[in-house]
């Protein structure tokens, strides 16, 4: 009942619609859901037809134009407004016309345009653009054809342009094009001299290839041409003919009434630019342009960065392993010192890991980034590697101050074993901390800055208040924790000079090895956060360019040094080692001075601990924790206790 209302109100609602209402042309018959153009050619000879719109229909079949044939030199299509079309079939348009054509096929409902879609047309422009759920153009779409000379795929879901068939294309149009993240092979555009893009990135490479073009068709004419020379004239009419006809020699004033032929015919001295083989080609214009977070370079930037970054990540990564597998496989009691040293080991392998993923991207892209760039930031590897750097950076900060912070209360509260540190608190801090760490690593994956800012994959977007807040809360993180470093470890070497505490005299080897890590950490944390801190408020002070030095060869510092500092150069992780090292045969007679060593210390101990002396049986008890750590021991002879 519903549709035969329809059917009677439709002719009434067509004649007041206007222009805004389909009207079915008259050399087609349509239907709801198709349209069909048959034995139009007559009619089309006998009538000028320059336009033809097929706009704003429900129809799901495309329209079958083949038969339509035009003899206008601008003949105009229009098939737009129809959400309904999900593709564009083979051979959709043979026989239309054989004059150049405009198709403006945009806003409709196009998923994919088939194989030899526009066989046998000469297409000057054709605008693709608002088909916002086209994804694919196939290989052969434009085999058969010729051109087009301009191409809009603006605001489709398009991720990559079809490698054949666009050796004509003298503009093209990608705005707003997000999904197209990876360009077609470069040589397949060689008639390109105007594109508008989306991504910066991607004028870095059509630019560069560009230049490396013309300087390769340049140097190839003039190696094969002797008239290739750099003194061509600045204006044409300058340029002398080898064909000028003059008449000279002793007849030519014997000649009554002689006329020479430029008085006759006027200058013959012709100069035709178009044949001039030794003119380059008007640049390539591209936009957008580079901007300061995107420059046109490989992701190390500099060679001597390409060489250090992968020294550092091995080192780190080769370090921080070490520790691990030493610890884990170790059969003496866990300890506060090792359970917290096991996750700065893990947070420091990660930023070992990231360094490394870096380094490998760019040693892969190097010298082509540009064309990968936006694949690779907008990618699953940029992310995971952002997230690695995040985490680790921070976890590492954290686990850092928990040991600094650990040792000052352990030496404060030497005397008084009930207020020492056990496991399970030790526990419950290091989950605050991984909760923490995860939450600052997830937030630019939700929206929160972004880790697709720059090449190195951080979160330097600081483009919305809450993305410039949580990159000035993560660089105060890090400034409030090395400050708390600063701070217990004042308070440890004043602890250390106490007069009832043993071995003043090895105060000042104390005091060096304690500016060993204050002053690594400085050297990690100060220039980053200076510089970053500058750039969160939008002054920034350093180009990205230059902060990849920054961020190669002082922010993994500590991942680097942590290990050494932290485990391996302590008595302890030696022991440990060489334990691990003897159950494979090896290093059995250290393995065996260090199991007696051992066995010793902990006879003295348990003598003293009976003897009831609370000065001699507590005292030690500190100096033993220390041993561990050769930063904060205060006498040799002591150790031995």
């Amino acid at each position: 009942m519903l549709r035969s209302l329809l059917l009677l109100v439709s002719p009434l609602l067509m004649s007041f619609c206007g222009g805004v209402c389909f009207v079915c042309p008259e050399i087609c018959r349509c239907s709801q859901k198709s349209i069909t153009c048959n034995s139009a050619t007559e009619s089309l000879k006998s009538r000028t037809h320059s336009r033809l719109s097929i706009s704003n229909t429900g129809i799901g079949i495309f329209p079958d134009l083949t038969s339509i044939f035009s003899l206008e030199s601008d003949f105009i299509l229009y098939i737009c407004d129809n959400l309904n079309l999900h593709s564009v079939p083979t051979n959709a348009f043979i026989g239309m016309t054989s004059e150049f054509t405009t198709m403006n096929l945009f806003n409709n409902g196009f998923q994919e345009i088939e194989s030899h879609a526009f066989n046998g047309t000469k297409i000057d422009k054709l605008v693709l653009k608002n088909n916002k759920e086209l994804r694919v153009i196939h290989e052969d779409a434009f085999k058969g054809a010729f051109g087009p000379t301009m191409l809009d795929v603006s605001s489709t879901a398009l991720e990559t342009l079809p490698s054949r068939g666009l050796e004509s294309v003298l503009m093209l149009v990608a705005r707003s094009a997000f999904t197209l993240k990876r360009l077609p092979p470069l040589n397949g555009l060689k008639s390109l001299r105007e594109a508008q893009l989306t991504y910066p990135s991607h004028c870095c490479a059509l630019l560069s290839w560009d230049s490396n073009r013309e300087g390769s068709v340049i140097t190839a004419l003039k190696n094969g041409s002797s008239n290739c020379v750099d003194n061509s004239p600045a204006n044409p009419s300058d340029v002398a003919s080898d064909d000028s006809l003059t008449l000279d020699g002793p007849l030519a004033s014997d000649i009554v009434g002689f006329t020479s032929a430029e008085d006759v015919f006027g200058s013959m001295d012709f100069y035709y630019p178009e044949l001039d083989l030794c003119q380059r080609r008007p640049a390539l214009q591209c936009s957008p342009e580079a901007d300061a977070f995107n420059p046109c370079e490989d992701i190390a930037g500099f060679g001597f960065l390409r060489v250090a970054i992968w020294f550092i990540n091995i080192l780190a990564i080769v370090g921080n392993l070490t520790v691990l597998l030493v610890l884990f496989t170790s059969r003496c009691k866990l300890t506060v010192p090792k359970f917290v040293m096991c996750h700065l080991a893990f947070a420091d392998l990660c930023i070992g890991v990231y360094l490394l993923m870096i380094a490998t991207v760019d040693l892969m892209t190097r010298g082509h980034y540009s064309q990968h760039a936006i694949e690779w930031q907008t990618g699953v590897g940029c992310g995971i590697a952002g997230f690695l750097s995040v985490f680790g950076g921070e976890l590492s900060v954290y686990t850092l101050s928990t040991i600094t912070v650990e040792r000052w209360h352990t030496i404060t509260h030497a005397l008084r074993l009930e207020r020492r540190l056990g496991l399970r608190h030790a526990s419950s801090i290091m989950v605050v901390g991984w909760v923490v760490c995860l939450g600052m690593a997830l937030l630019p994956l939700m929206g929160v800055s972004s880790y697709n800012k720059v090449s190195m994959c951080l979160p330097m977007d600081i483009e919305t208040p809450l993305s410039q807040a949580y990159v000035i809360l993560l660089l105060l993180f890090n400034v409030g924790a090395f400050l708390v470093i600063c701070g217990c470890y004042v308070c440890i070497y004043t602890a250390v000079r106490n007069p009832e505490f043993p071995g003043r005299a090895a105060d000042t080897k104390i005091a060096k090895r304690m500016a060993v890590l204050i002053f690594t950490d400085f050297l990690c944390m100060a220039p980053i956060s200076f510089f970053a801190i500058s750039a969160a408020f939008k002054v920034p002070l350093i180009t990205v360019t230059n902060s990849k030095i920054l961020l190669v060869l002082f922010y993994p510092i500590n991942s680097c040094a942590n290990p050494f500092l932290y485990a391996i150069f302590t008595r302890a992780f030696r022991k440990d080692a060489y334990i691990l090292l003897s159950s494979m045969g090896c290093c059995e007679s250290k393995a065996n001075l260090y199991r007696m060593k051992t066995y010793c210390s902990e006879n003295v101990n348990r003598s003293k601990s009976s003897s009831g002396s609370n000065k001699n049986s507590k005292a030690p008890r500190a100096v033993v924790w220390m041993s561990s750590f050769p930063h904060v021991t205060p006498r040799p002879q002591m150790q031995r206790v």
